[in-house]
């Protein structure tokens, strides 16, 4: 089997073709799950864009499909915030079956009023962990019938430096906004590696894979109206700035590579590759921190509480519904 070292070199501008497989993108509509979603179509997979927006996805779908000659594309409504629609949304998807789900939406505050969801979670780590945990529990049995699945969930390098607090998850005392966020996002990481330990734990074939995008800016993001509007002397002004960062579209290069590449495997990180902040996706040693198993259990654990959902992980399953062999 080979590893992600000594397969072939991977070339984001030469995607392999993707038809007949199906990706569903949260926050598909804007900003770096734009381009996740635009690059997979361009392979010839079904992509689904899961938004809170109907006018920005429809936006979303007619600029990929300016692009993409024969794009697959459509949106299911979808409010990570709101816990009890997200079954609904995973019905509405229509699909028997799931290849991927790039775990991308987010939300990021910088006001100091610390805003809650309607069923008293605070906002942005409800948004970012526990509306993804709620919505892998709805789409494991999608994940569970097709072989090789893979969730895919994009980190941030906001996490890197911060480390949870077990007993305040929700951020109710001493609130600050970047604070919230990058644990927030510190959660989220746990749990993708957490999942790939417990699917290894039952022997299923969907996995788990952990990736940043680096460092994004709006300013080197070319233009995809009506989505994104930048002008050319806005690009100029911060030519000098892609030495070091890049543009949202090289920012989905490790998602896209993630679901995609046959050669990547559970329970790895995946980031830019000069100093993990620009150029193409390869793979960095899991942050150490990241790499602390009681912490995750316990944050799965609170998370089963948090939502009530009682997220189990069954065999690997056939189409029939019967545990398959091996």
């Amino acid at each position: 089997m080979p590893s992600a070292s000594d397969a072939p070199q991977w070339n984001v501008h030469r995607l392999p073709r993707a038809e007949g497989r199906s990706v569903l993108v949260t926050g598909g509509n804007a900003g770096i799950g734009y381009f996740v979603a635009e690059q997979l179509a361009g392979t010839g997979a079904t992509v689904v864009l899961g938004c809170r927006d109907a006018a920005k996805a429809e936006a979303a779908i007619a600029s990929i499909g300016s692009r993409v000659h024969g794009a697959e594309v459509r949106y299911v409504p979808l409010d990570l915030a709101d816990l009890g629609s997200l079954e609904a949304s995973v019905d509405a998807l229509g699909l028997d079956r799931l290849d991927a789900v790039v775990h991308n939406a987010g939300v990021a505050l910088d006001h100091p009023t610390r805003c809650e969801t309607n069923a008293g979670h605070e906002l942005m780590f409800a948004t970012n962990h526990l509306g993804h945990f709620a919505l892998t529990h709805y789409l494991t049995p999608l994940l569970a019938v097709t072989p090789g699945s893979r969730l895919v969930t994009t980190g941030s390098f906001a996490a890197k430096s911060e480390r949870l607090n077990l007993d305040d998850l929700q951020s109710t005392q001493d609130y600050r906004p970047k604070r919230a966020y990058a644990r927030s996002k510190l959660a989220q990481m746990l749990f993708a590696l957490e999942l790939d330990r417990r699917l290894r734990a039952v022997g299923s074939t969907t996995t788990s894979v952990l990736v940043h995008p680096g460092g994004a800016l709006d300013a080197l993001t070319p233009s995809r109206p009506p989505v994104q509007v930048r002008t050319t002397g806005e690009r100029l002004r911060h030519l000098p700035l892609g030495l070091v960062v890049q543009g949202k579209e090289a920012a989905a290069w490790p998602a896209v590579r993630a679901v995609l590449d046959p050669s990547v495997r559970g329970g790895r990180l995946w980031s830019p590759r000069r100093f993990g902040l620009r150029g193409t996706p390869r793979t960095e040693p899991v942050w150490s921190h990241l790499a602390d198993t009681a912490t995750a259990a316990r944050l799965w654990e609170a998370s089963c509480d948090l939502t009530g959902i009682d997220l189990t992980l069954a065999p690997r399953t056939r189409l029939d519904g019967k545990q398959a062999d091996g």
